[in-house]
């Protein structure tokens, strides 16, 4: 099949992207040049969290003891997926979730409002996230992967539900994928592909992450 079928939903990397504002450092990428010989040649300098941009949770996140990024089995995140479009505008929850039939071992990527989000220049804070209950329901469906079109699972303004929403769910191996862009994504079935860089005891990995509609 042709490349253009492919639609690229990863988040670009650059220096000062929207970031999670209490990040320690912002993304840093700087080119540089220098001359060898009469060819220039060009290298980037980057500094960056392992959850700026698209990228993918590991059980080791929120839980010491769990699977690290490196350990991730290569065809977890590769396959078919269900992308499921979210109508309300605060968070997921379980009521929403019911009519859909999510069964056990499946991929599943939330398209909500956020994905409009990413034409601003700046974090919106009140963006759709799984509510906890969701989390418990996800977790009783016994879905391998989740994923959602901003930068976290959890809420931005309620601490409580970010670290429960992870702890439910990326403590007990359901691996997340975070900062996906589902603008050009109508809800249906897809195959994905999403790797993550190779980070040796990572908590997580920036990754390219590309669907193709079944």
């Amino acid at each position: 099949m042709a490349m253009s079928e492919w639609i690229d939903i990863s988040i670009p990397l650059r220096k000062d992207m929207v970031h999670w504002p209490t990040d320690p450092v912002p993304p840093d990428i700087d080119f540089m040049h220098h001359q060898d010989g009469d060819k220039q040649i060009t290298t980037s300098q980057m500094t960056i969290n392992s959850h700026h941009g698209t990228h993918i949770d590991a059980p080791r996140h929120f839980n010491p003891g769990g699977t690290s990024i490196d350990k991730m089995p290569l065809d977890t995140i590769m396959g078919p997926v269900r992308v499921i479009g979210i109508k309300d505008t605060e968070s997921i929850k379980p009521e929403e979730l019911e009519s859909y039939d999510i069964r056990p071992g499946e991929r599943i990527l939330f398209k909500t409002k956020n994905s409009s989000f990413y034409k601003l220049d700046k974090f919106v804070e009140d963006f759709v996230y799984i509510s906890t209950e969701a989390a418990y329901y996800l977790l009783e469906k016994k879905v391998s992967v989740i994923g959602i079109d901003y930068y976290a699972i959890g809420s931005y303004r309620d601490r409580e539900n970010l670290v429960e929403v992870h702890e439910v769910l990326v403590g007990n191996g359901i691996w997340a994928i975070e900062g996906l862009d589902l603008s050009a994504v109508e809800p249906g079935d897809y195959e994905i592909i999403c790797l993550p860089i190779k980070i040796e005891g990572g908590d997580a990995g920036p990754c390219r992450a590309i669907l193709r509609k079944l």
